[in-house]
């Protein structure tokens, strides 16, 4: 469930703080933040926030495009490293097992 559009978005103050300061002062500095559940608003397009994402800190360069998302969305907290190439090997010789070749 959304929030509610009367409040308007969420963002935490000392994020909004920091970046209203570099904008003032005309500055691309990268600011590191754990708050993930902050959304991005207009004034931070262009910015590069490093977001925790529970290990480390990963850049993020704002565009237009990411606007009224959450930072948590651009810094994924589980890394895939593939399927087991042992488990994939046995699925394609039961299969062509099953084919009679």
């Amino acid at each position: 469930m959304g929030r509610s559009t009367r409040k308007g978005p969420f963002s935490d103050q000392h994020l909004v703080v920091k970046l209203v300061a570099l904008n003032q002062r005309n500055e691309k500095k990268v600011i590191k933040t754990w708050s993930r559940r902050s959304t991005i608003l207009p004034e931070w397009v262009g910015h590069t926030i490093a977001v925790h994402n529970g290990k480390k800190f990963i850049p993020v360069f704002v565009t237009e495009n990411m606007v009224g998302h959450k930072l948590g969305e651009f810094s994924p907290t589980r890394i895939f490293k593939g399927h087991s190439a042992k488990a994939a090997t046995t699925t394609k010789t039961a299969a062509l097992a099953a084919c009679g070749d």
